[in-house]
C-alpha cells in the first residue's frame, strides 16, 4: 500500500526485479511532497508515468483493471501535494486514488501525529502531545469530503489523533496505508486499539509497516520476524480479518533485517500463512485492500 521509490535516491528497494521475485500483484507508489506543492506533485506524477513505461508496470486506477499476470501500479500522494480543491482534482486526473492529507509536518489540510518535525526523532510522543487540538483545517474538511465524493481513499497514516477521529466520524471507508499497533510498541506513528477498531468499523484497512523502529526495539532478524507476526496478529485480533493489509513503506525506511525488500515477500507470506491460516493470509496479502479499493474507487 505504500513505497517511496519515486523520491528515493541511490539504491532502491522497490525495483521490477524485486517485485517480480516477490510475486507482487499491486504496488502503490507515493508521490511524496514535502516542499513545492502541486508543481512538485506534477513532476513526480511524470516520473511515475516514465517509471511505468520503463519498467513495464501496468498503471491502474480501479480494482477491475488489476491483471494477475502483471505488476500493477497505483499512484498515491503523501504530504502537501494539494492546497485547493482544483489541485486535488488534478491529483485525481493524474490517476491518484489514495492520498494522505499530511506527512510529518502541517499542511493546508491538517496536522500530523508529531507536534513538530523534531518529534520524529523522539518517536515516543506523550499522549497529551498526541491528542492536541490540531486536526483537519477548514480546507482539510472540504478536501476529505471531496475525496469521499470523488472516489478517493483518505490515508491517515501520518495524521494527528484529532485528524484521525474527524475522518473516522464520516463513517466511510478510509485507510492507514503504513501503520502498526501502538499496544505492542508505543510509537507515535502506530495506531491505538481504538483507532484500529475505528478503521474496521468504517470498513477500511491498515497496511502493516515494515519499519523496524515502529515494530520493536529488537532489531535482529529474529526479533523483527517475531514483531511483524505479533503486530499482524494483534491488528487481526482487535480489528478483525477484513482489516489487515500490507503497507511496507519500502524505500521510506532502512531495510528491515527480516524483510529488506520485496523479493523477500514469499518467505514472509509463508510465515503469515503458517501463523494465520491460508484463507486469512490471502485476505491480508491482497483481498482486503482490493476490496476497499473496489468499493471506494470503483
Amino acid at each position: 500500500m505504500h513505497c517511496d521509490a519515486l523520491t528515493t535516491e541511490g539504491v532502491v528497494q522497490v525495483t521490477r526485479e524485486n517485485l517480480v521475485a516477490g510475486g507482487c500483484l499491486l504496488q502503490c507508489f507515493a508521490a511524496f511532497v514535502k516542499e513545492g506543492g502541486y508543481s512538485r506533485f506534477c513532476a513526480l506524477a511524470d516520473d511515475f508515468d516514465a517509471l511505468c513505461a520503463r519498467a513495464g508496470y501496468r498503471k491502474v486506477t480501479r480494482a477491475c483493471e488489476i491483471k494477475e499476470d502483471a505488476v500493477n501500479a497505483l499512484l498515491t500522494a503523501e504530504g502537501g501535494a494539494f492546497e485547493t480543491l482544483e489541485e486535488l482534482d488534478g491529483l485525481y486526473e493524474r490517476g491518484v486514488r489514495m492520498a494522505g492529507p499530511v506527512w510529518n509536518t502541517p499542511t493546508a489540510a491538517g496536522f500530523p501525529n508529531f507536534p513538530d518535525y523534531a518529534g520524529l526523532c523522539a518517536g515516543r510522543v506523550p499522549p497529551s502531545a498526541r491528542e492536541g487540538t490540531r486536526g483537519l483545517t477548514a480546507f482539510g474538511r472540504q478536501a476529505v469530503e471531496y475525496m469521499f465524493m470523488r472516489g478517493m481513499l483518505v490515508d491517515v497514516s501520518h495524521a494527528s489523533d484529532k485528524l484521525f477521529r474527524e475522518v473516522a466520524a464520516y463513517k466511510r471507508p478510509f485507510v492507514a496505508s503504513h501503520s502498526n499497533a501502538a499496544a505492542l510498541h508505543d510509537w507515535a506513528r502506530n495506531l491505538t486499539d481504538a483507532q484500529l477498531k475505528a478503521v474496521a468499523d468504517c470498513g477500511g484497512v491498515v497496511g502493516l509497516n515494515f519499519c523496524m523502529d515502529f515494530l520493536s526495539d529488537d532489531k535482529s532478524a529474529e526479533g523483527q520476524r517475531r514483531a511483524l507476526l505479533a503486530h499482524a496478529r494483534h491488528i487481526l485480533s482487535v480489528a478483525g480479518e477484513d482489516t489487515l493489509a500490507l503497507g511496507s513503506d519500502f524505500d521510506g525506511i532502512p531495510p528491515n533485517s527480516c524483510l529488506p525488500d520485496p523479493s523477500h515477500m514469499p518467505k514472509f507470506l509463508g510465515l503469515l500463512a503458517d501463523a494465520l491460516g491460508s484463507r486469512v493470509a490471502e485476505k491480508v496479502t491482497a483481498g482486503n485492500f482490493v476490496r476497499v479499493f473496489a468499493e471506494v474507487c470503483g
